[in-house]
This record gives structure tokens, C-alpha cells and sequence, in this order.
């Protein structure tokens, strides 16, 4: 999904590159398009850029290795050579450093992070309840094996949750605003 916000939004002054990251059922999507609308930028779904291939596997109920991932997170740091200088935001997963790194690297231009965490219980349900997605619930275990939070040095912030998809959003356009200073 890429979605670009009306001219009208655009914000007088360049809003960063951001990655809007977690675990499945953690609201990438939906809050990336809420950071997206309100940076008057384009929001880009990391998920459309993996191969048939990964997503068979992943329905399957098998995890992704790091040689399933690595292609896929060079393709989803190009899109910022090709996305628009201010406010693009995409929502991919990010569970590891070094992939976080990859993406720095990839993209040619600083990155800001969001985080989104919450309990797994919490995780487990929203996927349950989504439906015409191909991550199932029983990947949900790995995923949480894998992801290494935010890391001191790394631009970014954390955000739980456990609150309403506008609050998720505020809190992080507070941490972008903060950074921006």
C-alpha cells in the first residue's frame, strides 16, 4: 500500500524518513498512515515488497530466515532513493539491529524509528481478528524470539500499545518533534 497525502498537508518544513516498526499485530499500518497524514507525506507498506515466495512461507506457518529477509530488506530501503525527501513513512517489521542497520545503510539517509510494543496477549489477539493477511498467529512466537527493542544511539522511540491508534500516533509525532529540536 503507498498513500500520499493531499497537498494540503504538507508541512512547511522537511519531516524525516521514518520506519514504524514491531511485531505482527502491532499496528505498523495503521499507524504509519496516521504518521504519514499528519507529516503530509507517503506512507509505504513493507509487507507489499516481499517476494511470493516469503509470504507463501509465512502462510505456511514457517518463519523467514535472515537469507528470506535480506532481499527484501534491500528492496525496502531503496524505496526512500525513490519515495519523496519529507515525511515518508513505511512500516516494516525491524526485529533486529543489524536489519535496522541494513536499512540505514540501504536508504541513504537518516532514519527515525518508531517502535511499537505491547504484551503478547495483546499481539496474539489483534491477529486473530484480522483477516486477508498472510501472517498467522503461530509466527507470532518467533517474531518475539527474534526482535532486539531499540538500542541506545539508535533514532527513535518506543511506544506502547495498549492505547487508541490516535494516541500511538501523538506520542510519536511528540518523539519526532523532540528530535527535530
Amino acid at each position: 500500500m503507498v498513500r500520499t497525502a493531499p497537498a494540503s498537508a504538507q508541512p512547511a518544513s522537511p519531516a524525516p524518513a521514518v520506519v514504524v516498526m514491531g511485531v505482527a499485530g502491532c499496528g505498523k499500518t495503521t499507524t504509519g498512515v496516521g504518521l504519514a497524514d499528519a507529516l503530509g507525506g507517503v506512507f509505504i507498506d513493507a509487507d507489499d515488497l516481499h517476494p511470493e515466495a516469503n509470504k507463501a512461507k509465512m502462510a505456511s506457518g514457517r518463519a523467514l530466515t535472515d537469507e528470506d529477509r535480506w532481499p527484501w530488506l534491500h528492496a525496502v530501503g531503496a524505496v526512500f532513493h525513490t519515495a519523496p525527501d519529507a515525511g515518508t513513512v513505511v512500516a516494516c517489521s525491524a526485529l533486529r539491529r543489524v536489519y535496522r542497520d541494513l536499512l540505514r545503510t540501504s536508504a541513504g539517509r537518516p532514519l527515525f524509528f518508531v517502535h511499537l510494543t505491547g504484551t503478547r496477549e495483546l499481539h496474539a489477539a489483534r491477529i486473530r481478528a484480522r483477516t486477508g493477511h498472510f501472517m498467522p498467529p503461530a509466527l507470532l512466537a518467533s517474531q518475539l524470539a527474534t526482535l532486539e527493542p531499540l538500542e541506545p544511539g539508535e533514532d527513535g522511540v518506543t511506544v506502547d500499545i495498549a492505547g487508541s491508534p490516535d494516541a500511538i500516533v501523538e506520542a510519536a509525532l511528540l518523539a519526532l518533534t523532540s528530535m527535530r529540536r
